[in-house]
C-alpha cells in the first residue's frame, strides 16, 4: 500500500511561524488527556501510601482526663479503666519540639488532671501537653499494670519522632524528616519505631534502650533509614515498648 502526501494535508515546519488549525486542535486535546492522565496517577499512586496523619492536631478534640504520670522511660500518661474502656497508656510531647519530662518527674506517681490536644495516626496517639495539674480524686486507688513481657523479637522499620509521625509534620518520616527528627528527638520528644510487619496488630512502639533507659545520641545515625534491629518488646496497657539492642542493628538496602 502507498501513501500519498496531499497539498491539504497538515504538515509543520519548524522554520516557518504558523502550526497548522488541525495540529494545534490535537495538540490542545492531546495536552488536556495528558495533564489529565498524569493527575489520576498521582491519584492513584497516593491512594497507595500510607496515612501521614488524621488531620495531625485533633484542636476540635481537645484531650482532659485524669490518670498518672510515669517515665518509661519517657513520659508517658496512665489512664484507669472505665466502665468498658480499657486502662490507656498515652506517650506524650510539649510545645514545638519539646518534651515532658520537668512536669512528669514534678508529678510522678501523683492523680493529675492533663489537658492537650491529640495528634493521631491511625492507632497511634501522642498528647501534646497544654496543663498540668494536681487532683484531688485519688482515682480509686487505681494501680497502673506492670508491662507485660511479648518476648524477643527482631523488626524491620524506621525510627521516627513520635509527634511529627502521628501528625504533627507530615510526612513525619523518611529522609526528608531527618533533621526535624534530629531535633525532636534532641528536645526530649519520644521516639518511635514505625514496624513493617506488626506485634498483636500493632505496628508503634515507643523506644528505649535494651535496660529499658533513655536513648541517646546513638539512634541518631540511623534516623530515617529502614533498618532491622533486635529487642524485647512489652505491652503496656495498649501501648508497645521496643527495648531495642542498637549492637544488633543493620541498615537495610
Amino acid at each position: 500500500m502507498s501513501w500519498k502526501q496531499t497539498k491539504d494535508a497538515p504538515f509543520f515546519v519548524g522554520y516557518l511561524n504558523a502550526i497548522p488549525r488541525q495540529l494545534v486542535s490535537f495538540l490542545a486535546v492531546f495536552a488536556v488527556c495528558f495533564v489529565g492522565g498524569l493527575g489520576l496517577a498521582a491519584l492513584a499512586l497516593s491512594s497507595t501510601q500510607n496515612d501521614p496523619g488524621n488531620g495531625g492536631f485533633q484542636w476540635g478534640n481537645r484531650y482532659e482526663n485524669k490518670g498518672l504520670l510515669e517515665l518509661r522511660p519517657y513520659p508517658v500518661f496512665r489512664v484507669p479503666a472505665d466502665g468498658d474502656t480499657p486502662a490507656r497508656s498515652y506517650m506524650l510531647a510539649g510545645q514545638g519540639k519539646r518534651g515532658v519530662f520537668s512536669q512528669t518527674e514534678s508529678n510522678e506517681g501523683n492523680p493529675v488532671m492533663v489537658r492537650g490536644v491529640p495528634v493521631n495516626r491511625g492507632d497511634l496517639t501522642m498528647i501534646q501537653v497544654g496543663r498540668v495539674e494536681a487532683s484531688e480524686d485519688q482515682l480509686g486507688g487505681f494501680t497502673p499494670a506492670e508491662p507485660v513481657p511479648l518476648g524477643r523479637w527482631k523488626l524491620t522499620g524506621e525510627i521516627c519522632d513520635g509527634k511529627c509521625y502521628a501528625g504533627a509534620m507530615r510526612p513525619g518520616r523518611g529522609l526528608a524528616h531527618k533533621a526535624c527528627a534530629d531535633l525532636c528527638l534532641t528536645g526530649g520528644i519520644p521516639p518511635v519505631f514505625v514496624s513493617s510487619g506488626p506485634v498483636e496488630n500493632r505496628n508503634f512502639f515507643l523506644m528505649a534502650d535494651k535496660e529499658g533507659n533513655l536513648l541517646g545520641d546513638e539512634i541518631k545515625p540511623l534516623l530515617a533509614l529502614f533498618i532491622e534491629v533486635e529487642g524485647d518488646v512489652e505491652r503496656l496497657d495498649d501501648l508497645m515498648v521496643f527495648k531495642v539492642d542498637l549492637a544488633t542493628a543493620r541498615v537495610l538496602k
